[in-house]
């Protein structure tokens, strides 16, 4: 196993920089721990970039993440961007092309510790375990654009090779859990979703042992919050996978607590990060979540460092913490943000017993 690390840190816009200190304190924390060597690189990326490099993501930047083992991002966005016409977040979506990352991975778990946080029944998300898989580098968000005054167009567009590789993901990602696949589209009325659909199909041959099943994405939506248990892998285009995912984070009670991992080709470097955004509107005030970034980290060494034995440790100390009610404002708690970031890391730097 491997002990030596390059981690490209980007704190990026409003909490950004808190919820990735937040993680960085955890996996040293880890190193501690586990002997580990972490070496750190820390750049620019989206609003903060624009002011000071002149534009969303350098140049000197992607190489950096190239040159890494793994990225963990922070947030992008900021309203004083709003109408400029380069906005933060062309940043990340520069940085995933860059680095060839097709498949968004986004696990959604119903911890015990808070059931109660929920806005849904504790007997509807009680023993969700869901992982959406969403494709990243296709549909209307890389489409062909046109913006005026009186029209406007986004163009879906998506290849057989886009929707083969991330439906893969997806099915590789089921053999290790429930051998579900939920594929979700708009195959009644869109083209794209037709040939996905036939795509995913012909890729569910490939593997017997998993049940495949599809469903409209309205449907899904309705289901997420009425039967999320249904679920265990769901396969999405990029639109639907970003908008069923950010409906997804109100079962365990906060998009504050879903990590994520942006991958492609085995061997290359992935990019983690919080599923939420920047939230400007609590940043230096000591109110952000970080158990979201310090998951995604548990995710990195899971998915692209090769330990996950310290993934294991860092997903411990988290359920640790949040039983000993180490909960943030969203959560509807009153600890800090370095309050909850140093239970962790002690737990995670003992290895064992309580905080």
């Amino acid at each position: 196993m491997r002990n030596s690390f390059e981690i490209l840190l980007l704190p990026g816009d409003g909490i950004g920089p808190e919820v990735v200190g937040a993680a960085r304190e955890v996996m040293d924390a880890a190193a501690d721990h586990f002997d580990l060597e972490m070496r750190y690189t820390e750049r620019r990326i989206g609003g903060g970039a624009i002011r000071e490099e002149g534009g969303p993501v350098s140049a000197e930047t992607l190489d950096a993440a190239s040159a890494s083992d793994s990225v963990l991002l922070g947030a992008v966005g900021h309203p004083d961007f709003d109408n400029a016409p380069v906005r933060p977040e062309a940043g990340l979506l520069g940085l995933r092309k860059h680095l060839g990352a097709f498949a968004n991975l986004r696990p959604v778990e119903a911890l015990p510790a808070l059931l109660d946080s929920s806005p849904l029944k504790r007997e509807v998300v009680e023993g969700v375990d869901v992982l959406i898989v969403r494709e990243l580098t296709g549909g209307a968000y890389f489409g062909e654009k046109e913006e005026g005054e009186e029209r406007a167009s986004d163009l879906c567009l998506y290849t057989r090779e886009e929707i083969e590789r991330v439906a893969r993901v997806a099915f590789d990602a089921a053999k290790r859990r429930k051998r579900r696949v939920t594929s979700v589209d708009k195959a009644n009325v869109m083209a794209t979703s037709r040939l996905w659909r036939k795509v995913v199909t012909e890729v569910g041959e490939d593997y017997p042992g998993v049940e495949l099943d599809h469903i409209l994405v309205d449907a899904a939506a309705m289901y997420l919050v009425q039967s999320p248990k249904r679920f265990d892998v769901m396969l999405t285009e990029n639109l639907f996978g970003d908008i069923l995912s950010d409906e997804a984070a109100m079962l365990p009670g906060s998009m504050g607590m879903l990590p994520s991992a942006s991958l492609g080709k085995p061997g290359s470097p992935g990019i983690f990060e919080p599923v939420h955004g920047s939230a400007p509107d609590i940043a230096g005030e000591g109110k952000a979540n970080p158990y979201a970034t310090i998951l995604s980290a548990a995710m990195m060494f899971r998915h692209t460092l090769g330990r996950p034995d310290v993934a294991e440790a860092i997903e411990q100390g988290v359920s640790v913490a949040l039983e000993a009610h180490y909960l943030t404002p969203d959560l509807g708690g009153k600890k800090t943000t370095e309050e909850v970031t140093k239970a962790v890391g002690r737990w995670v730097a003992a290895g064992e017993g309580v905080i």
